[in-house]
């Protein structure tokens, strides 16, 4: 893959970021312990953003345990308690043994976990083979709520448009969508489009950058982007997502601008076909501004330390640039040379079926 021309225009700090990344698929100091239990999602950013930094190569020697590590991490039975059985994947060691005090969240598959892992298979040039695909696909159907949402895993908590992009995600890798009801989605989307044009995490929420990704990437996967709002409507969520930038992007209405929002409004005007409307350079030097200069990777604000999140969305969100032949695709955030890996394997189940 080539760097977009006007990168050569900046400072852009490659080797440090290629450095940090690789650090953080190793072990994390004790100031990230609070996301230890969430490694698989580390993991995720780390690779998406070494694949898109040309950088895979660096841990070719470390690939096969990168995978038989994350297929450690699958579910695939729960001997304490038959039922129900929640398949997926974990996202931590640390959640594997049902032993420990909070009982109730041990060995329990999780659904950004099982969309993270499967398409750092995939950046990793896996071919699933080993992915419990009707397990992981029966358990969304118990995921899904009436109005069309998804809880994270099968208990009582949260549910948002979050875990709907996560859903979509891995029935779009797994290309099958016969376990979950697409017309509720649709239908969850449509009522958390807001008066001012974005879209909100559920029904009445303020809209939010991230959710609205969610939204329009979800009905991208399902190919109902086209057919789900009215002109106006689209009109009004092009005007509210171009009015998120500042210099880079923000969230939200008086909120400062935020690294990972690059991604996350950019590849939702990508997808919208609107992605002329934004002020690139000045969303450059905002991300350039956030570098760590010493240690690589890329801050959530200036002077901020960096985090692996913000380092890969920030990435991310500048490799949306060239209109020719983007790095990042927009829709299934990852880049297009994952992308592409897994179109083949796409085109070798249909040969196979």
């Amino acid at each position: 893959m080539e760097f977009p021309a006007n990168f050569s225009e900046f400072q852009f700090i490659r080797e440090k970021h290629v450095k940090f990344c690789m650090r953080c698929l190793g072990i994390l100091p004790e100031s990230c312990q609070s996301i230890d239990s969430s490694r698989v999602v580390t993991a995720f950013f780390a690779l998406s953003a070494l694949d898109l930094l040309n950088a895979v190569d660096k841990i070719e020697d470390d690939r096969q345990n990168l995978i038989n590590w994350i297929y450690s991490m699958q579910v695939t039975e729960n001997v304490d308690d038959p039922t129900p059985v929640d398949f997926g994947f974990r996202g931590s060691t640390i959640c594997m043994s049902s032993k420990n005090s909070n009982s109730e969240f041990s060995d329990k598959a999780h659904i950004a976990m099982t969309y993270t892992a499967l398409s750092a298979l995939v950046i990793l040039g896996d071919d699933l083979s080993k992915v419990k695909k009707e397990n992981i696909l029966s358990s969304l159907r118990d995921l899904q709520l009436p109005n069309g949402s998804f809880r994270p895993m099968n208990i009582d908590c949260e549910s948002d448009m979050r875990f709907v992009y996560c859903a979509a995600c891995v029935c779009y890798i797994l290309q099958d969508w016969s376990t979950i009801d697409v017309e509720k989605i649709v239908e969850y989307i449509k009522n958390s489009l807001n008066y001012d044009g974005g879209i909100g995490q559920g029904p009445g929420l303020e809209s939010h950058g991230g959710s609205t990704y969610c939204a329009i990437a979800t009905l991208w996967l399902m190919g109902r982007l086209e057919s789900t709002f009215t002109v106006n409507e689209l009109r009004d969520l092009k005007r509210w997502l171009v009015f998120r930038q500042h210099h880079g992007f923000h969230g939200r209405p008086n909120k400062p601008d935020d690294t990972c929002y690059t991604f996350w409004i950019g590849a939702t005007l990508k997808l919208l076909n609107s992605y002329k409307f934004v002020n690139y350079p000045e969303v450059s030097k905002f991300v350039y501004s956030t570098q760590d200069d010493i240690c690589g990777g890329i801050a959530k604000w200036v002077d901020y330390n960096p985090d692996v999140l913000h380092t890969y969305l920030g990435i991310s969100g500048l490799f949306l640039y060239d209109e020719g032949s983007p790095l990042t695709h927009p829709g299934l955030n990852i880049s297009h040379r994952a992308a592409k890996c897994l179109f083949k394997l796409h085109k070798q189940w249909q040969l196979q079926s």
